[in-house]
């Protein structure tokens, strides 16, 4: 299983507990979303980032498709993984919230200077 299926798994369990146990084989279930996800990531952030620009260098080019990558995957995660919560899911947990991604609350803590 890659990660997006881990994080699904992680997520729904969580967050879409009724869902969650209607799943008969959780393993090959999340092992095939996060194999989707990739594959629907790859597709978009290709899309997204374009062709190669006249004169682009390197840094250029990284920064371009790191970016679309990240789009890609924003856009991609919320519709297909970080579904919202079910109304019976306990809110009153610590985990992250049910709409940030794994580690972007870390990325963008209060110790985290502005740029």
């Amino acid at each position: 299983m890659n990660h997006y299926g881990q994080m699904a798994r992680d997520h729904w369990a969580r967050w879409l507990p009724a869902r969650y146990a209607t799943i008969q084989d959780p393993g090959s279930f999340f092992s095939d979303l996060g194999t989707r996800t990739e594959q629907r990531i790859d597709r978009l952030a290709a899309e997204l980032a374009g062709d190669d620009q006249p004169g682009e260098g390197y840094l250029a080019k990284t920064g371009r498709l790191g970016e679309a990558r990240h789009q890609a995957e924003q856009m991609v995660l919320r519709e297909d993984i970080l579904l919202d919560p079910e109304p019976e899911a306990d809110e009153e947990d610590s985990s992250p919230a049910p709409h940030q991604p794994w580690g972007l609350e870390l990325l963008y803590s209060e110790d985290t200077p502005e740029t």
